[in-house]
Order: structure tokens, then sequence, then C-alpha cells
């Protein structure tokens, strides 16, 4: 009798795993290919400075330089002499990697405000821990500009919260085409606030920054708003709690800030 249930138990149990719905595998190439783009990223990410080249929508003064980030999707390039406290422009959006381009789509330039909205690809390679990029006369050399830090605030996040005196949180830019960005690499930062639907472009700072002991100080080396600014150091209170930046202190300006930030890859 035991013998007779146990088979009948076992029989089951075999139709029942062979009916199961069965995770899809994934094809190797598409696997491959994830990693590779993956790998791709993670070695363009971070803070590049320009070491020579020709530099696009404007030519660099004498004594400026053009520092580009890549993090999380997003880039920026920015112009700017830090010694003679001038900005001159910056320009950045979205962009993807594929087969040897970089391709960039533009959600802002302070330069030229009729290529918001327009692609741009070049074609990449990295030499010697150099980036190369070379597209219709362009042909630029970077070099590495940051350093590796393990920074809780490496990435690109939007401004998503803002609170009032009483404290509450209020919402704002969390949809619509107007945002005001902050990306980070290991050790630089640049905020962006733009507006790529209407091509408006409200301003921008950055410069270095560090991250220690729940103290967030920025190291002002450019500020299209107030050029007095740059040289400046800026320290405020910062917490990452349930994935949220909370950034707390006093600006530039002498006000009281309050703010929520979050990751933009958690807001698509």
């Amino acid at each position: 009798m035991s013998f007779i249930l146990t088979n009948t138990l076992n029989l089951a149990i075999s139709i029942l795993s062979a009916c199961a719905p069965q995770a899809a595998a994934q094809p190797e190439s598409i696997l491959v290919q994830t990693g590779q783009k993956t790998q791709q990223q993670e070695q363009l990410k971070g803070a590049w400075q320009l070491g020579s080249g020709t530099t696009q929508y404007a030519t660099l003064p004498k004594g400026a330089t053009a520092v580009a980030m890549m993090e999380d999707g997003y880039f920026t390039v920015a112009y700017f002499d830090e010694a003679g406290k001038k900005f001159i422009g910056t320009y950045g959006g979205t962009y993807t990697l594929q087969n040897g381009k970089l391709i960039q789509n533009l959600e802002y330039n302070t330069l030229d405000t009729a290529a918001v909205g327009t692609t741009h690809t070049l074609s990449y390679t990295l030499k010697n821990g150099q980036l190369q990029l070379k597209g219709n006369k362009v042909q630029q050399t970077w070099a590495r500009a940051d350093k590796i830090t393990n920074s809780p605030l490496e990435g690109t996040w939007r401004i998503t919260g803002r609170a009032e005196e009483g404290g509450k949180v209020n919402p704002i830019h969390t949809t619509g085409t107007r945002k005001t960005l902050k990306i980070l690499s290991g050790d630089r930062f640049q905020w962006i606030a733009f507006d790529s639907g209407n091509k408006s472009f409200s301003g921008t700072g950055g410069g270095t920054y560090t991250a220690e002991n729940g103290t967030y100080t920025e190291n002002i080396e450019f500020f299209s708003r107030d050029s007095s600014r740059v040289g400046a150091s800026l320290s405020f209170n910062f917490e990452v709690k349930d994935g949220k930046w909370h950034h707390s202190g006093t600006s530039s300006t002498g006000k009281p800030i309050n703010e929520v930030w979050e990751r933009i890859h958690t807001l698509k």
C-alpha cells in the first residue's frame, strides 16, 4: 500500500513540475551585449578634462578649461575659467553607448540653444587611460579629472521636493520638462537648472566636493549667476535615506534650504 502511495505521489510531482512555467532563458548574445554595455558605461563614467582638440559650440579662451561628466546615462560639459572667475557655457543631456559610438541627446545648451533637442554621434576609444572622441569637425582627447572615492552621492540626481518653513516638503519639478539636476562623480559636481521644453536655462555651478560623516561640502569653481562666489566653500547636512538625498543648510545667498533629491534612474 505504501509502495503504491509513494509512486502515486512521485508521479503527481513529476506532472506538476512538467506543467510549471519555466523562466525564459536569456540568449547568450544578449547577456554578452548587456555585460559589454555595462562595462563600457563603467569605464566612461566620472569626470574628464579636455587635454587637446577642438571644442564644440565655442572656442576656449586662454586659461579656460572644459570638464565633462557622465553618470547614470546623463552627461554634462562645462567651459569655464576658474582663475578669471568666468563662466563660459555648458551643454548636456542624456547619452547612450552603442558599437563604439557615444550618442548624445541635448537637453540644454547655453552656447547654442538651437542645438537643444538634437542628437549628435561621436566615435570613442579608451587608450592609456584617455578618452578620445571623434566626430564631424571634432577630435578631442580627455584625461581623468576626478578621484575614486566611493562617494555615496556619485550619480545623477533630480530635485523632487523642497520644504517650507514649517518643515512640510512640497513636490517640485516632478513632472514636465523643467528640471534641476545635480551630477556628481567621485569628487566633482555640477548642478544644472533648465527647461528643455522651451529651451530655457536658469543657471549652473560646479567644482569639487566631499561627502563625509553627514557633511556635504562644495568648493565652487564656476557659477553662472554670481562669479564672486567662485573660490567659496559651502557646507550642508546630508543624509541618504530610502534612496533619497536629504540636503539642508544655508544657500550661497544666505537663505535656509531643505531639499529632497532622487536618483534619476529611479524616476524613469
